[in-house]
């Protein structure tokens, strides 16, 4: 599978709790690759969690 990805950065999206960190991880382990949870990098922006977030401005776009 290396083969085939190499070069292709890897984007899993859905719903929360689905295990996109966990599949993400193992993925990442697996072909090599560097992983980034989008939502740590977001807390770490903003000063607060997700749900913190959410609870302050919604989920609306």
């Amino acid at each position: 599978m290396n083969k085939e990805l190499k070069g292709i950065n890897v984007f899993l999206i859905g719903i929360m709790g689905t295990g996109k960190t966990t599949v993400g991880r193992l993925l990442a382990a697996e072909l090599g690759y560097r992983f980034f949870d989008t939502d740590v990098l977001i807390e770490q922006i903003a000063g607060k969690t997700i749900n913190q977030i959410f609870a302050d401005e919604g989920e609306e776009m």
